[in-house]
């Protein structure tokens, strides 16, 4: 039976464990929160601005486009995760996810370029051979739009020389605190099928963020007109709305990392108390053992002597 001293320093680097992760939980709370907020707010911004292209999207002009047309080129993966881990499953999850979309898509590695956002990520394929062409680490939880352009500038300039043919986004989706989602969204071409998919994944069934109305769909436009020309507005628009669809993938993932970070340091911290706990047991009982071994040692000394 394990000794009173190895017990107790056991008890001890429980309770020194849990307080480690309490206090992690406590960051990865309001963490949390701001992050949720965030990213449930900026979802009637993201939905009503990829709507516009939904919109769109039946008029020549756009069909017409490069963003919106098949052209052949390796496939462009945008993988997000976190830097750090301690999360639960969620980075596992993602590049899970990422492994099955190449392989149902039949890539070989080389047909295959990555832009990681996030260390996890860029990490795992890096050590396993992909072309991860570029990877981006530390960025903040206070990122916004206009810093996302890093990422979607590279996919529209290995777009436009025809390296890339399309470029697949995989991310976090939050769903609540104890729930999150592995996404995978193709974000080029700029399909109507593609806008739906992502408006679908960022309006939330209910709550205040939810829309008016279950199943909203728009109209097929029958004429726009559109100035000063369909050439000028699609430039500056398609890849606006690009940038918003990796900058909400981004938000939802963050939003995600901190909710599974706080239930996952949850659970260690209710571990850690729980074995500190059986180990007082165990402590109680080997002390009470050693207490009775000993006055009965005592007790037959004095018989003995009698």
């Amino acid at each position: 039976m394990a000794s009173l001293k190895s017990i107790k320093s056991k008890i001890i680097s429980y309770k020194k464990t849990g307080t480690v992760t309490h206090a992690m939980e406590a960051v990865s709370a309001v963490k949390m929160r701001k992050g949720q907020e965030r990213a449930l707010s900026g979802r009637a911004y993201a939905a009503a601005a990829l709507s516009i292209l939904e919109r769109l999207a039946g008029t020549p002009d756009a069909e017409r486009h490069p963003l919106v047309q098949e052209q052949t080129g390796k496939t462009c993966f945008v993988i997000i995760t976190s830097d750090k881990g301690l999360a639960g499953s969620l980075n596992s999850a993602i590049i899970r996810k990422t492994e099955s979309e190449i392989a149902s898509r039949g890539l070989a590695k080389n047909d295959v370029v990555i832009i990681a956002v996030g260390r996890r990520g860029g990490d795992f394929f890096l050590n396993r051979g992909y072309d991860v062409r570029v990877k981006y680490e530390n960025l903040s939880d206070g990122i916004d739009e206009a810093g996302v352009r890093m990422v979607t500038d590279k996919i529209l300039e290995w777009h436009a020389t025809g390296e890339i043919g399309a470029a697949v986004m995989l991310y976090t989706n939050f769903i609540s605190t104890f729930e999150q989602e592995a996404s995978v969204r193709q974000i080029v071409p700029i399909t109507r099928e593609t806008m739906r998919q992502i408006i679908a994944g960022i309006r939330p069934a209910r709550g205040k963020y939810a829309p008016e109305s279950s199943g909203e769909k728009h109209p097929e436009p029958a004429a726009y007109t559109i100035e000063p020309d369909a050439d000028t507005i699609l430039k500056a628009l398609l890849p606006k709305l690009l940038n918003i669809a990796v900058f909400h993938g981004l938000l939802e993932s963050k939003a995600s990392e901190h909710s599974a970070r706080m239930v996952a340091m949850k659970s260690a911290t209710d571990k850690a108390k729980e074995m500190a706990q059986d180990l007082t047991r165990t402590f109680n009982k080997v002390r009470q053992a050693a207490i009775t071994r000993e006055v009965s040692e005592i007790t037959s000394g004095i018989e003995a002597m009698k």
